[in-house]
């Protein structure tokens, strides 16, 4: 069975894409930076690997033999005074795990990106996105990116933090008007592409736009995620947007503030894609958003 060297793997959307790996019959080698070793519990079939992204030195002996590299290190949001920052996870971190694959011979690179990565994007986590995509263009390794739009399941960053405001408050806040739009999909089809794209010649040397079926207004998600744990009506409180943009810009360096301003840029530009590459190069049946979302809280309420 092929081997397939990951990083990230411990995250939401990794710990989905090794399950994906080990269902679609790859042997898995997952890097494994000290002290998320519990991420992985439940993994028996896996290779464990200690490692950190940010430090390469003597990583290629571990990726030898492997017939891909997985990479889907990064990060939502800066963390400075700890040196977590978008260039050194998103950009240095994908230059690292190149150089390991190249000096290692490994002959294909799996990269997530994400939805929106661009050049001159208004948010820096797009500008490092598009930097690290170029830096895989550029490496002379078969490759293939995927831009995921917002992923969602059981544990993700998102749907569940939502569903948490809804139970919890009389209201939930909306920034602007809300009609700006995103294009969910479940995490079990994003995993399920990169497992596939390693056995599809056509994936090679392509950029696909990970997505759902079909986009929804931020207003839509608060309604379905509210009929989906049993609220009939979602209460909403509109905020300007360039209020909470000023108080934001204030305020984002305080770790209990939920908000940046890169965020907030990236919500109200929406998020939006043609679904079809993704789907039949892929041969991804696509799931509704309401149905996913009925999976996911009947599976965890």
């Amino acid at each position: 069975m092929p081997r397939i060297f990951v990083t990230g793997g411990t995250g939401f959307v990794g710990r989905a894409v090794v399950r994906a790996l080990l269902a679609h019959g790859f042997q898995v080698r997952c890097l494994v930076r000290p002290g998320s070793e519990a991420d992985l519990r439940g993994f028996a079939a896996i290779d464990r690997v200690p490692g950190d992204v940010l430090q390469p030195q003597g990583m290629s002996a571990a990726a030898e033999g492997s017939a891909a590299m997985i990479h889907l290190v990064g990060i939502i949001r800066e963390h400075r005074a700890r040196g977590v920052t978008f260039q050194r996870l998103h950009v240095v971190a994908t230059e690292n795990m190149l150089r390991v694959a190249r000096e290692a011979g490994v002959p294909r690179f799996v990269h997530m990106s994400a939805l929106g990565a661009r050049a001159g994007a208004p948010s820096a986590y797009h500008r490092t996105k598009w930097q690290a995509e170029e830096a895989v263009r550029a490496s002379g390794t078969a490759w293939t990116i995927f831009r995921p739009s917002v992923v969602f399941g059981p544990g993700d960053g998102f749907v569940t933090m939502l569903a948490r405001i809804i139970r919890l408050t009389p209201a939930v806040p909306v920034i602007g008007d809300g009609r700006y739009q995103l294009q969910p999909i479940a995490v079990e089809q994003v995993a399920t592409a990169f497992a596939r794209a390693l056995r599809v010649d056509k994936a090679l040397g392509q950029a696909y736009e990970a997505v759902g079926p079909r986009p929804y207004s931020y207003e839509e998600i608060l309604d379905l995620v509210g009929a989906a744990i049993g609220r009939r009506r979602v209460r909403k409180i509109h905020a300007p947007a360039a209020a909470v943009r000023a108080i934001t810009r204030a305020l984002q360096w305080l770790p209990a503030y939920p908000l940046t301003t890169d965020q907030l840029a990236m919500l109200l530009e929406g998020n939006t894609a043609d679904p079809s590459p993704f789907q039949t190069d892929l041969g991804i049946s696509p799931e509704a958003f309401p149905q996913g979302l009925a999976r996911m809280f009947a599976e965890r309420p």
